[in-house]
Order: C-alpha cells, then sequence, then structure tokens
C-alpha cells in the first residue's frame, strides 16, 4: 500500500471512521453547517480517478453512490453535492455533501463565500439543524448496515 509521510488522508488518525476495507474507508465529518457531511476515502496514495483500474473505480463509486443513497433516505436533504477536488490534498477522495435550501452558502458550494441572508432565512436554519443532527444516527447505522451487506 502506497502512503506519503505528509499526507493527511494516508493516515486517518482520529478519523471517525463509519466502515472499511482492504481499498477505501467512509469518514463521518462533524460539521454542523453540513449535518452529514460524509467522506469516502480511498486508501492507497493516488491522486486521479484514472490511477485505479475500472474494477478499482466501480468499487470506489459503487460505495459512494451507497453513501448518497443512505443520506437521502435517512437525512433527506433538499440536494446531494458530490465533489471530488483534491487540490488542496491531493489523496483521491469523494465530499457527500447533503445540502438544505437553508443551509448557511446554498445555492452555493460549501467553500464558496455565503451569500446574504435574511433574518428568516437565519431563523429557519436554526431551527432546522438540531433536527438535522438528530438523524445523524439513524443514517449511520442505516449506511453502516448497507456497506456491510
Amino acid at each position: 500500500m502506497t502512503k506519503i509521510s505528509d499526507c493527511p488522508l494516508c493516515h486517518h488518525t482520529g478519523d471517525d471512521v463509519l466502515w472499511q476495507n482492504s481499498q477505501l474507508r467512509v469518514i463521518a465529518v462533524a460539521d454542523a453547517d453540513y449535518p452529514g457531511l460524509t467522506r469516502v476515502i480511498w486508501n492507497d496514495h493516488v491522486k486521479e480517478m484514472t490511477e485505479l483500474s475500472p474494477t478499482q473505480r466501480t468499487d470506489l463509486m459503487a460505495v459512494v453512490w451507497q453513501v448518497e443513497q443512505a443520506l437521502r433516505h435517512h437525512m433527506k436533504p433538499d440536494k446531494i453535492n458530490l465533489a471530488q477536488f483534491g487540490n488542496m490534498t491531493p489523496h483521491l477522495h469523494w465530499h457527500i455533501i447533503p445540502r438544505w435550501r437553508a443551509d448557511s452558502r446554498f445555492p452555493e458550494a460549501i467553500w464558496a463565500p455565503a451569500p446574504t441572508r435574511t433574518p428568516a432565512q437565519i431563523a429557519a436554519w436554526q431551527k432546522q439543524s438540531p433536527l438535522l443532527a438528530q438523524k445523524i444516527a439513524a443514517y449511520h447505522g442505516g449506511l453502516i448496515a448497507a456497506l456491510a451487506a
């Protein structure tokens, strides 16, 4: 297995690993602004999808789709964003990001500057966010069960 000493994704100390196999791992990301945010990280240090074999790409994307499906089922977001950049950390990984119309950056990307929000929009998110946080345990349990099957 290829590891790079200064790559934070090669060494997953402290990650909240929900599920893993010999090829990849699924990480819960604690982010109050985006409850349910999940990463799928390839274990070997590769930068691009095309560095994987066709079978490995299929295996990776099957897990990404399972994460998306579990998020849709348990968290009921308005939209799911899938992102695979690697510009800051050039190690193959996918962000599976549940989005709600009331979240602080919708409809922009979560990395974009936040658009101006009205007091009513801020209040709507403050009301919705704790309700979403209550669904995370069920989401994680359902995802783990789906990936273990």
